[in-house]
């Protein structure tokens, strides 16, 4: 259904019959991590994320799925490889 509080209009998952199904009834404001985001949408309370209502919780416990501006660092460690047992699963194991 299409929102009726905050983004009239706009595509909405928490919109029913009865209006916003969200707790707290609306979208809430984006938090300080979300500047910089791509899907963040001026609404009549302000800016808002176009994705999740409550950017706050999505924050929570690290970075945002959502985020576009963010980069998760990946930290690829040396793995040290016993020479003869990659030898023996390079020959797939097969006895002669």
């Amino acid at each position: 259904m299409q929102c009726q509080t905050v983004l009239p209009g706009t595509e909405c998952t928490f919109m029913s019959k009865n209006g916003c199904v969200f707790p707290g009834g609306s979208c809430q404001n984006i938090v300080e991590d979300c500047e910089g985001c791509e899907k963040i949408v001026e609404s009549s309370i302000g800016k808002v994320c176009s994705v999740y209502p409550a950017p706050a919780k999505k924050w929570a416990n690290g970075i945002c799925n959502f985020a576009t501006h963010a980069k998760i660092e990946i930290k690829v460690e040396d793995v040290k490889v016993n020479p003869l047992k990659a030898s023996k699963k390079a020959s797939g194991g097969k006895k002669k």
